[in-house]
């Protein structure tokens, strides 16, 4: 058998950005993966030219040069801004909450016009104090009309679970702007790799010191891994690590179906968000638009999104960060701790909402400690 440093769990971001940087310090890794691909939720398949984001749209942001840098070595990024639509019973309004936004609901013309009737609809609520809530965060940034539409129905079929129950910071990362800026994210740097993702992490794995197997599921042979591996890096479900025995963490899933139309253009933007409550789905991607239009003419493929109550078995897309499962994650990052051959990383590993660019941040910090 092949004596390994590094048994890497997941070939994911996460677990390719740790392999490719051990393997440069020519440490010899060998990558599990549970699913048939690499790449995890960002594996992008080409179907008629147009890159299908098969587990929801990613759109690669970050403010931080180094990783920017890092991450371009990969693959040449285009300019793609995110700029969502969103779509209120039938009615269209830009994303984020902007002029436009605010011109679209309420018909002002000016910054101060736009404020004058936030805090109008602000004070008729009395809201006292700190928010206490995401519906009391809301309506204290963008007033009660677009909280009522646009924030709401929307908020509560993602995460299932009424804004009055949801903590306050998970609306704090969207902009507010007094301005007419349809980008939805303020960082400096941003686009969507020319080719699709896969091709990231397949360099980052390219390595003679570095195996990869897919279709391997760590749990079926766990005590096999622990003792024949040195050290292993899991980026999976910490709860499930130590089989639940603290309890089930929350998390939330996701349910897509997508389809190819025989049409050039579908919905004319990338991501159209649906708002209200009435409809099932959270949004519609067009992939095509990703690459502004690339791919073959007379066809397009869309993918809706369906936001699912997890159950053992389901793919964990997102931890639900409240105060209760917060404290379970401290319980088995103790217990963790104990495990000194394991090193717990990634979005499951370390039940954090992180994009990508923290991902890649996070494994390099992690890399460096370990490595150095």
């Amino acid at each position: 058998m092949t004596k390994y440093d590094y048994l890497v769990v997941g070939a994911g971001l996460f677990g390719a950005v740790f392999a490719r940087e051990a393997a440069l310090h020519q440490k010899r890794v060998k990558v599990i993966e549970k699913r048939e691909h690499v790449a995890g939720n960002i594996y992008t398949e080409e179907i008629d030219g147009i890159q299908v984001h098969q587990y929801g749209a990613h759109i690669f942001h970050t403010s931080d040069k180094a990783i920017w840098d890092y991450v371009n070595q990969f693959a040449t990024f285009n300019r793609y801004t995110n700029s969502p639509m969103a779509n209120y019973q039938g009615k269209l309004y830009n994303l984020p909450f902007n002029m436009n936004t605010f011109s679209e609901l309420w018909g002002v013309r000016t910054p101060a016009e736009a404020q004058q009737e936030i805090a109008r609809q602000r004070a008729a609520l009395n809201l006292a104090g700190a928010p206490r809530n995401l519906e009391e965060q809301a309506i204290s940034l963008v007033g009660t009309d677009i909280y009522e539409k646009l924030i709401k129905g929307y908020t509560e079929k993602q995460w299932g679970q009424p804004a009055k129950d949801l903590p306050a910071f998970i609306i704090r990362r969207l902009p507010v702007r007094y301005t007419f800026d349809n980008n939805y994210f303020n960082d400096t740097y941003q686009g969507i790799p020319i080719g699709g993702y896969t091709q990231i992490v397949e360099k980052m794995l390219a390595s003679d010191l570095i195996d990869v197997e897919t279709g391997v599921d760590f749990f079926a042979n766990k005590a096999h891994y622990l003792r024949d591996f040195p050290k292993v890096i899991f980026s999976g479900m910490i709860d499930q690590y130590f089989d639940y025995q603290l309890g089930e963490l929350a998390y939330r899933s996701l349910r897509f179906e997508t389809e190819e139309l025989a049409i050039d253009n579908y919905q004319g933007n990338a991501v159209v968000n649906y708002t209200d409550a009435a409809t099932p789905f959270t949004r519609i991607i067009e992939h095509k638009h990703f690459e502004f239009g690339k791919g073959n003419a007379g066809k397009t493929i869309i993918t809706r999104e369906y936001p699912q109550t997890w159950k053992r078995g389901d793919e964990p897309y997102y931890p639900v960060n409240n105060a209760q499962n917060n404290q379970l994650y401290k319980a088995y990052a103790a217990l963790a701790k104990d495990e000194k051959n394991v090193i717990f990383g990634g979005r499951l590993g370390q039940y954090r909402y992180f994009d990508m660019h923290q991902v890649i941040h996070a494994a390099l910090v992690m890399a460096e400690r370990e490595l150095k």
